[in-house]
């Protein structure tokens, strides 16, 4: 049991059953590599892009004007020489804040439930790289997208639902994945970070960045999978 910041309280608790509460799904035939990334959500080895909704970029405005009022209220407080604990309008003001923060949490939680599950509804191999979320972070530049996006909890998500549902999920290395050509697999250094498209100088097909590293993760995956 806890508590949240807005004053929301949220009980767990197991249940033992004597059979499984979740059955495993039948067959689909269906492998798939994604890629994750910034400018879409996702990117899957057919081309389909899951946009990324950019739940907290998009309230970043409202959560301004909010923090402005806390702290307004918290120095009006300290300035009458009263705890915050007793100021309704600053604890007012708070929860207020802890409301927006706690929509916006909820909003992502839902959108990568649902995405994930359409994922593990129709395919039974899923290859998705492997996330290295604390050394993504020290680029502060992208720090806020990374955290916004919910890579993580997503990847937790696909795991624990294909053991659930008899699925198979694995991560592979991402290294090279964005700049090896899938057709001839020859590495093409000269691909610079935040390119969206290049042409292979060995074989000249024309890659869509994403679209082509989701192709390298499927393969990787696939290759491991046969190996197991």
């Amino acid at each position: 049991m806890k508590q949240e910041p807005n004053g929301a309280w949220y009980v767990s608790f197991q249940i033992k059953a004597d059979h499984p509460l979740k059955q495993a799904l039948p067959k689909t035939g269906s492998e798939i590599g994604i890629d994750l990334n910034l400018s879409n959500f996702l990117t899957d080895d057919q081309g389909h892009q899951v946009p990324n909704p950019r739940y907290y970029r998009k309230m970043l405005t409202k959560l301004a004007k909010q923090d402005r009022k806390v702290a307004r209220r918290r120095r009006r407080a300290k300035k009458e020489h009263r705890r915050l604990l007793d100021s309704r309008n600053y604890q007012k003001a708070r929860r207020q804040r802890a409301n927006l923060h706690s929509h916006i949490a909820h909003q992502r939680n839902d959108f990568l439930h649902r995405t994930s599950t359409v994922l593990i509804q129709n395919h039974d191999l899923i290859v998705s790289e492997e996330l290295r979320g604390k050394n993504m972070l020290k680029n502060h530049a992208l720090a806020m997208s990374i955290s916004d996006v919910g890579w993580r909890t997503f990847i937790s998500q696909l795991a624990y639902k294909a053991e659930l549902y008899g699925r198979t999920y694995i991560t592979v290395n991402p290294a090279y994945t964005t700049k090896r050509c899938h057709c001839c697999l020859v590495i093409n250094h000269q691909v610079k970070l935040g390119q969206e498209e290049w042409r292979c100088p060995n074989c000249h097909v024309f890659h869509i960045r994403d679209h082509n590293a989701a192709i390298n993760i499927k393969n990787k995956g696939l290759a491991l999978f046969q190996e197991a």
